[in-house]
């Protein structure tokens, strides 16, 4: 008999839905849709999230591989963040999530 693959999908799945359902994750990638930035323009996209969390929850996407840490070497040094390929996927999930709370809240 064939075994069931469903417990794994299910750990996927949830382990999914705790990255993304933590507070200010889905804003911050929203943030980076359009293209890379700052962690001061980031910032100043979602005020209200103070700047530890911020560097708490790009670390964590950094690690995910979802965010990708971009340094530039000159004068000054400039980081930039910006959407790997997996963020990108996973940034066109979340738009579907807006448009369906532009339509139903």
């Amino acid at each position: 008999m064939e075994e069931i693959q469903e417990p794994q999908l299910c750990d996927k799945v949830e382990h999914s839905y705790q990255l993304i359902g933590k507070k200010w994750t889905g804003l911050i990638i929203h943030t980076l849709l359009e293209e890379p930035k700052r962690f001061s323009e980031i910032h100043a996209y979602i005020p209200d999230l103070s700047k530890r969390v911020l560097n708490e929850r790009i670390k964590e996407l950094e690690e995910y591989g979802i965010i990708l840490r971009n340094v530039t070497t000159g004068r000054p040094v400039r980081i930039e963040y910006s959407l790997t390929r997996k963020g990108n996927e996973l940034g066109k999930a979340l738009k579907a999530v807006e448009a369906w709370a532009d339509k139903w809240l």
